[in-house]
Parts: structure tokens; C-alpha cells; sequence
């Protein structure tokens, strides 16, 4: 069975996070073999950037990197307080551990701007958010990451997106990294993909 977390920040967009536990948990009943998604954060509960609330599986402290196969990282709100939790030194310390043992980090819009403030998208080709005049985008490359402007961008195991529209398409990027590329179009199937 493989693993994945899911990292939360307080302000996380729930659609975000959705389209990682919906595309994953098809795969997980229907796919070719189980996967199990595990949420975490800094807090016994978060609040979603359109207050929803929700309450993580573990702590980040629990959370031992070697029991995962990957990192999923959706986005979220300033004004909700996504980067109070997502540049935290407890949230980023997990995204280098990921990234230092090669497993796949898979970010949705400005799920990108943790990743890159880890350090681990210097030199490496990314995008995120692509509106307010570009300010994320900006912002993502004073962080050393080389800007792409396309809807989702590869760089070799970190998987980057321009916008919440391109959430089930990361997901669905992920798990074909996890399983294989006739697992996704059985899974994009099932759930009436085209």
C-alpha cells in the first residue's frame, strides 16, 4: 500500500485538498493497488480559507517521512492564514525531508510557495498562482525558482500548478507518479473524466 501525505496549513483550500483525497481515494478502491492519504498540520484543527474546518489525522511532530511515498500540498488564502502555518520552520523542515529523499512533492497554486521557501525549487522550474499582476509568481522566483508560466510544470519529482482549476489534474499527475499512466486513465474513467 502506498502512502501519502497530505500537509495542511490553517487557510488551506479545501477544493485543493479534495481533489487529492477524491482522486487518490478512487484509486485507493478502484485502482491497482491501495493508497492511503494521511492529513497533517500544526493544529488540533484548521479552518479552511472558506471556514470549513477540519481536523488533520496527526501532527506535523508525529509525521516520520520514511512511512510516506509522497507530500501533497494544497494552497490557500493569505487572509486566511495559509503562510502563518505554510512557512513555519516545522512545515518546511517536512518538505526538504521529502525532497531530500527524491519522493514525489506534488503542490496546487500557491502550494508552490512553501515548497519553494524550503529551498529545494532553486534552480528548478515551477509556477503558482498566475494573476495579481503576477505578484506569487514574483515571489516564487526571489526564491531562486525558475518561473514558468504554464497551467502545471515537472521538475523532475516536484510538481507545480498556475491555479485551483488545476487541482485534479495534479492529483491525477501524482498518482500516475505513484502507480502508473493506465491506472490514471482507469481512475479518470471511473470518475467520468474525459
Amino acid at each position: 500500500m502506498k502512502k501519502v501525505l497530505l500537509l495542511l496549513s490553517d487557510g488551506f483550500e479545501a477544493y485543493e485538498a479534495a481533489a487529492f483525497t477524491d482522486v487518490l481515494g478512487w484509486a485507493s478502491v478502484f485502482g491497482a493497488e491501495p493508497i492511503e492519504v494521511v492529513t497533517a498540520g500544526l493544529h488540533p484543527r484548521l479552518r479552511c480559507t472558506f471556514a470549513l474546518e477540519v481536523v488533520p489525522m496527526i501532527q506535523i511532530s508525529e509525521v516520520k517521512v520514511m512511512d510516506f511515498d509522497a507530500l501533497a500540498i494544497p494552497g490557500g488564502f493569505e487572509r486566511a492564514g495559509f503562510y502563518d502555518d505554510a512557512y513555519s520552520p516545522e512545515f518546511l523542515d517536512i518538505i526538504r525531508k521529502f525532497a531530500d529523499q527524491g519522493k514525489p512533492i506534488a503542490s496546487v497554486c500557491v502550494g508552490a510557495l512553501p515548497v519553494g521557501r524550503s529551498g529545494v525549487l532553486k534552480g528548478r522550474r515551477a509556477t503558482t498562482y498566475h494573476l495579481l499582476d503576477g505578484k506569487r509568481r514574483r515571489e516564487l522566483a526571489a526564491m531562486g525558482a525558475s518561473v514558468i508560466h504554464a497551467p502545471i510544470v515537472r521538475d523532475c519529482n516536484i510538481i507545480t500548478s498556475a491555479s485551483p482549476a488545476t487541482a485534479a489534474d495534479v492529483a491525477f499527475a501524482l498518482l500516475e507518479d505513484l502507480t502508473s499512466r493506465r491506472n490514471v486513465a482507469l481512475i479518470k474513467k471511473r470518475m467520468g473524466f474525459k
